[in-house]
């Protein structure tokens, strides 16, 4: 018997998304990783989302309360009260903290209930929650695209939900339209797919930016409309860097006349304190139902009661929490400026942003032809010549070629230089391919069954060998 035949078809299944590009630039990285001295020539990671400059900021507050680490001198007394059992509902000062914590980085326009705040295993233990509370498998959730590849993962693979991508084009900058909205849903009823609800990140990754207060009334009048709910990723919330101010579903939901049961935030601290490892995640619902069952859902994918006890003394910390979100909103600016700057000397547009860690950087006028194809052979190119892991726009379900998620934030200043020398020298090595790239047609496809499922691209690492390419991260 065949090994594979002992495993359940959802283990084997490749809906976790391990082969597509996204993992493929991880690949190159992890064999050839950049380092200034010992490795000046290697792959420098350019794909990973992370905040992490503003680490000296937490190590310095650690230094300073040693008592609110159960493994220090000062706070040992509380080991035992901590590693005991703690139940699903966390520790009260944790979910008074993180509910503290979510006012003032939405500068306390808004209120939270810690009787509503719900963990997860990170974002991803938290989407995957609110999935298995709303949705059934078959069922789906519209998503605009461009968006996170990973929440193919964590949407669908274990819960059976389905995604509707929402088309969302450059000639708006990629904003989200209620005439988009509507033709997603009709198409999907009329494929006879049951609708529960509307995703969306706000802050948006991949595209840096942020929803207006009438695009989100927009939204609220259609979830009602349709009854369906509405579940808002707000994980980049603080980490706005430029104007307009980031604006979240809570806010319009106390301005607007709607069912505040349908509506749910997903929150972590993976990207706006810059604390991935610590797996913090939350499923924030206004609806009591919801709350109740996500909180039984959370038994699989709690937060270590160590982390909340340091945790909720770090964000009460209310000083500490002004500066820290002050500070890194500045650093922020400063290196997306650098970085776009530098980017514009060579003729490189990005889609103008004011959030996120990471530029969405057009390469259209590079590509050899303005198709899929052309974007995974440029793509290629830059991983394994110019030595940067970037992800293509394909990996993110953008509509059109050309378009690439470049993060900046999770690297020091020497190497943020190093990957500028490496694009600037590229450039001017390589003509412009497209003369005018704003000839692509919106029904322009790959020449695969299925962009979504079973594209098969070419692998960096093995020009001539197709690898699958399926949801990616």
């Amino acid at each position: 018997m065949v090994s594979g035949q002992l495993l359940s078809k959802i283990a084997t299944s490749e809906g976790h998304g391990e082969n597509s590009p996204y993992f493929d630039g991880w690949k190159a990285y992890q064999s050839n990783p950049f380092h200034p001295t010992r490795n000046p020539d290697g792959v420098i990671q350019m794909g990973l989302a992370e905040n992490q400059l503003c680490f000296d900021l937490i190590s310095d507050w650690i230094k300073q309360n040693p008592e609110a680490s159960i493994c220090t001198y000062e706070g040992v007394d509380k080991l035992k009260d901590i590693a005991i059992f703690q139940d699903y509902h966390g520790l009260p000062e944790f979910r008074q903290a993180i509910a503290k914590f979510m006012e003032m980085v939405r500068g306390n326009k808004v209120k939270y209930d810690p009787d509503r705040v719900v963990m997860g295993g990170g974002a991803t233990g938290a989407n995957e929650i609110i999935m298995f509370c709303l949705a059934d498998p078959g069922d789906a959730f519209l998503l605009p695209s461009p968006y996170y590849p990973a929440f193919d993962r964590d949407l669908t693979w274990r819960t059976g939900v389905k995604i509707i991508p929402v088309d969302c084009y450059s000639s708006n900058n990629f904003q989200i339209t209620k005439q988009a909205l509507e033709a997603a849903y009709d198409k999907a009823q009329k494929s006879g797919i049951k609708v529960k609800g509307l995703i969306l990140a706000n802050p948006s990754n991949p595209l840096g930016t942020t929803l207006s207060k009438n695009t989100l009334k927009d939204i609220v009048r259609f979830i009602n409309e349709k009854n369906i709910h509405i579940v808002v990723d707000e994980i980049y919330a603080a980490t706005i860097f430029n104007s307009p101010n980031f604006i979240s579903i809570s806010e319009i939901i106390g301005e607007t006349d709607c069912n505040k049961d349908l509506v749910h935030i997903v929150y972590s601290l993976s990207k706006d304190m810059g604390l991935p490892g610590f797996r913090v995640g939350i499923v924030y619902s206004y609806n009591d139902s919801v709350v109740s069952c996500a909180r039984k859902m959370s038994s699989f994918g709690l937060v270590s009661s160590q982390t909340q006890y340091m945790l909720a003394a770090m964000l009460s910390d209310e000083k500490f929490v002004g500066n820290f979100l002050a500070e890194s909103a500045r650093r922020l600016k400063k290196r997306h400026g650098r970085f776009t700057e530098e980017l514009e000397k060579v003729k490189i547009s990005c889609l103008k942003s004011n959030a996120g860690l990471f530029v969405w950087m057009d390469l259209r006028h590079l590509m050899q032809d303005s198709t899929f194809e052309g974007e995974m052979s440029l793509w290629r190119v830059i991983i394994n010549e110019v030595k940067l892991n970037v992800s293509p726009g394909f990996s993110f379900h953008c509509k059109e070629p050309g378009w690439f998620r470049v993060c900046f934030a999770n690297m020091d200043d020497e190497t943020v230089e190093v990957a500028l020398k490496r694009i600037i020298e590229f450039v001017g090595k390589r003509p412009v391919q497209i003369k005018n790239k704003n000839k692509w047609q919106k029904n322009l496809r790959l020449s695969f069954k299925d962009r979504r499922f079973e594209d098969n691209v070419l692998s960096p690492h093995s020009p001539m060998t197709p690898s699958p390419l399926v949801r990616a991260k």
